[in-house]
């Protein structure tokens, strides 16, 4: 199987989630602040897939409910783009996948673990990155 890395580019952190060697369960990994240049970003988030040996990124796309790309899914295929681009030669592709509801999910999973709302708010990009990831393994 593959190994892979998921990404949910939030405004502030960036959420991040890998799988495990058999590309089976995906886990969270603490979440990268964003450093107001998307360079550094995309250099953060190259060591966690040089790290993990991982083969394929996929980013969050925040499609609207009705399944619709408005600016935020284009903002987020646009840094797909970029991210590939900073990739290369690394033998990685960057795939996007739906995220609808993973921020949801992932704070109904947090809300029950007793974290209090700052615990849960450092935490739900990466939990939103793990559920994205998830999902996306099990597709496969």
């Amino acid at each position: 199987m593959t190994r892979a890395v998921a990404v949910d580019l939030g405004s502030r952190r960036i959420g991040v989630a890998v799988s495990d060697a058999a590309g089976s369960l995906a886990f969270p990994r603490p979440h990268i602040a964003r450093h107001g240049d998307r360079t550094l970003d995309h250099r953060a988030i190259a060591e966690v897939v040089d790290e993990v040996g991982a083969q394929v990124v996929v980013v969050g796309l925040p499609l609207s409910l009705d399944g619709s790309r408005g600016p935020a899914a284009r903002a987020a295929e646009e840094e797909a783009v970029q991210l590939a681009t900073s990739l290369e030669g690394r033998g990685v592709r960057v795939e996007t996948a739906d995220e609808r509801f993973t921020t949801v999910a992932a704070e109904a999973a947090l809300g029950v673990t007793g974290a209090d709302a700052r615990q849960r708010r450092m935490r739900v990009d990466s939990a939103a990155a793990t559920v994205l990831l998830q999902s996306w393994l099990d597709a496969r």
